[in-house]
């Protein structure tokens, strides 16, 4: 479970200032929870860890282990909220160098390198694709999923119609159409959940599933997550505090919020905050604007910006308490390179000494952390 640590704020914003927003905040939580706010059409996420369909996760499970034993790569065809949530879940929870199964991405760019490069990378191999789009026709995911589906159809003949799957509007739209005139399997979007939001529908669960990850323990976990974040008081509500300390940091003139991550299987997980933050607060020349950074790689570029620059931002820190795989500096004799000091520890323990020191110094040098 996420834990927010907010020390490193207070002496920007006191307990008494987030103690004074807690009525704003608590309005803001019930305008949500009642569904009663502007967009309220799109909030079907808010209820989706309770509501999903037992039956589709199945099914889906099942196109997963076909995808598998047809297949060696699945491409994924689909921009924003229909790839972000995806990557995000796929890196952070995959290995770096050792995937038995690929799950790339294609339709979220217009480069022409990138996009003959990967067709000639699958050309060799064994693939299916996964195109996902409400409307289906959005310019780069359009593209894509023509110049995929005629390769699929030169290397395959007729089994090709056999290795699409299809993510989209359950009613109408261009990918619909397909599905009902070629009979391509299918799987909807729940119209009440907006794109970036969607990554527990079968929009991210599907290529989520096909590289091993289980999914019913995903979902397991989104209800555990919204049972205590729609159920605790204010004072422990991770998600209040966090809405609250943002939102006072704006009126302060921290406009730009900088997702900081020590480790790089999160740096898409901070691609898709940034999209679900912009997307959804960027209204009325308004809202904090998101970036984000991987420690400590940018501590050596534009570190000195984050130090000493304009003081129009904060950082949110992610930080993962238990790493999956350290290791130890062992002892040369010889300590050429002076490192002798850190015999003994850990990799991780010289990352996290790094963040500490990194947040005090930013701290002091007027950065407010969470």
């Amino acid at each position: 479970m996420v834990k927010l640590d907010y020390r490193h704020v207070l002496d920007f914003v006191s307990k008494e200032d987030i103690k004074g927003a807690k009525k704003k905040t608590l309005d803001a939580f019930n305008t949500l929870m009642n569904k009663t706010g502007l967009g309220n059409e799109n909030l079907g996420w808010v209820d989706l860890p309770f509501k999903y369909d037992q039956e589709e996760i199945d099914r889906i499970i099942a196109t997963s282990t076909k995808i598998r034993e047809t297949s060696d790569v699945l491409v994924v065809i689909g921009i924003g909220g229909s790839y972000l949530g995806a990557k995000a879940a796929i890196d952070m929870l995959g290995s770096y160098y050792h995937n038995d199964f690929e799950v790339l991405f294609v339709g979220n760019t217009l480069s022409s390198s990138y996009t003959v490069e990967l067709m000639e990378y699958v050309k060799k191999r064994d693939f299916s694709i996964n195109v996902i789009s409400k409307s289906g026709t959005t310019t780069e995911p359009a593209i894509a999923f023509r110049l995929f589906k005629d390769l699929l159809e030169e290397k395959y003949g007729e089994e090709a119609k056999e290795r699409i799957y299809i993510t989209t509007d359950p009613e109408s739209g261009i990918l619909r159409k397909q599905v009902q005139v070629h009979g391509y399997k299918s799987f909807s979007v729940p119209s009440d959940i907006g794109g970036r939001y969607s990554v527990l529908t079968p929009v991210g669960l599907l290529p989520i599933a096909c590289v091993g990850i289980n999914i019913k323990e995903i979902l397991e976990g989104a209800k555990a997550a919204a049972n205590k974040l729609q159920n605790s008081t204010f004072e422990s509500n991770e998600a209040m505090l966090y809405a609250t300390i943002r939102n006072l940091l704006y009126n302060r003139g921290q406009v730009i919020e900088v997702f900081v991550s020590y480790e790089p299987k999160l740096a898409f997980f901070s691609e898709w905050l940034k999209q679900l933050f912009a997307e959804s607060e960027g209204k009325n020349h308004k809202g904090i604007y998101p970036s984000a950074l991987t420690y400590t790689t940018s501590l050596h570029s534009v570190g000195q910006y984050i130090q000493d620059g304009s003081r129009i931002m904060f950082e949110t820190v992610l930080n993962v308490a238990n790493p999956e795989k350290d290791d130890y500096l062992k002892e040369d004799p010889e300590n050429v390179d002076g490192l002798n000091y850190l015999v003994g520890k850990s990799i991780n323990y010289i990352n996290e000494q790094s963040m500490y020191a990194t947040i005090m110094a930013h701290v002091d040098g007027g950065v407010p952390n969470l």
